[in-house]
């Protein structure tokens, strides 16, 4: 698949479907694109759709199956738009740190795809006040969920969570206490810890799509 050089041709890669609830088109929504009149598509759509695809398949739709509906903050950059925002001190890191990671259709230094979308759980947050901290959530999704890497943020415990071939397994918050909750090595990474996210329900498993 080229990338779009119309209209109509977004309008048709926006359709691409990535899992049983998400498209394409989900991801591709900006406030830097949009606030700068920059277009966000990807120059490679085919990976892009690749790593989409198993972001949404293995950790969105697990977590919406599971809590009800997700809101996507963001998702995709193309390289042009996450460049400007780094340039810009937008909140993007560089291009090459945010290759298989925001930017979906880059393969990162060692060759490697990867996906990141920044998301919040509407069922978390509401019941912020009983469930003990954004640790609680970090834990579930560590116990329940192939994801990469997660990263926290203090409005509404929005967090980047990735899709990558090659999982770090590590999680880090902007929220205090602030820095490194774990990573491959660390003394609290293996086991349960069940303990910290009690009051949550249970992963609920793979649906079949309805043909």
């Amino acid at each position: 698949m080229k990338k779009p050089g119309s209209m109509k041709a977004l309008e048709d890669l926006g359709r691409a479907r990535l899992s049983e609830n998400f498209f394409l088109r989900d991801f591709l929504h900006s406030e830097i694109a949009d606030f700068y009149s920059m277009p966000n598509i990807p120059d490679d759509p085919n990976l892009a759709i690749a790593a989409g695809t198993k972001l949404c398949e293995e950790l969105l739709e697990p977590l919406q199956r599971t809590f009800g509906r997700l809101h996507v903050r963001s998702g995709y950059r193309s390289r042009s738009v996450n460049g400007f925002g780094n340039r810009n001190k937008l909140n993007c890191s560089t291009n090459a740190a945010s290759a298989a990671d925001h930017i979906w259709d880059m393969r990162d230094a060692d060759g490697c795809i990867g996906a990141t979308a920044c998301i919040v759980i509407p069922w978390v947050w509401d019941r912020r006040a009983t469930l003990g901290g954004w640790q609680s959530l970090a834990w579930w999704i560590h116990d329940n969920l192939p994801y990469a890497s997660l990263c926290f943020f203090p409005k509404l415990w929005a967090v980047n969570i990735q899709w990558h071939e090659r999982p770090l397994r590590r999680i880090r918050s902007y929220i205090a206490p602030a820095g490194l909750l774990t990573k491959e090595g660390m003394a609290n990474h293996s086991g349960s810890h069940a303990e910290f996210y009690k009051g949550y329900p249970a992963l609920v498993p793979r649906s079949k799509l309805i043909r």
